[in-house]
C-alpha cells in the first residue's frame, strides 16, 4: 500500500471519529427526550481532531491547520473545565451544608 493510501485511510478514520461525536450526542438527547452534550462529545471530538490535524499537516493545508487546531484547544478546555468540576463535587475538604 502506497504512502498516500495510508494518510488518505487516516483521513477518513479521522472524520469518521469526529463524525461520530453527533450520533453519540444525538443518541444521548433522545434517550433524555433534551438536549444534552455528554462527556463522551468532547474526548470524541479531542480524538478525531488530533487524527485530523495530524491529517492536515501531512497535507500541509494552513485552513485545514488552523481549523483543527483552534478546535483541538476547544475541546481541551471543556474536558479540563468537565474534570475541574467533577474534582470539585468529589472534595472531601468542601464542607456540606446541613439545613
Amino acid at each position: 500500500m502506497a504512502n498516500e493510501q495510508i494518510w488518505l485511510i487516516i483521513g477518513f478514520i479521522g472524520q469518521t471519529i469526529f463524525a461520530s461525536r453527533f450520533l453519540v450526542q444525538w443518541v444521548v438527547s433522545e434517550r433524555a427526550s433534551k438536549s444534552i452534550i455528554p462527556n463522551i462529545f468532547w474526548w470524541i471530538s479531542l480524538a478525531g481532531s488530533m487524527v485530523l490535524l495530524s491529517y492536515a499537516i501531512h497535507k500541509e493545508d494552513p485552513v485545514f491547520i488552523v481549523g483543527q487546531s483552534c478546535g483541538f484547544l476547544i475541546y481541551s478546555r471543556n474536558i479540563y473545565l468537565i474534570r475541574k468540576e467533577g474534582k470539585k463535587k468529589n472534595d472531601p475538604t468542601k464542607i456540606m451544608k446541613v439545613n
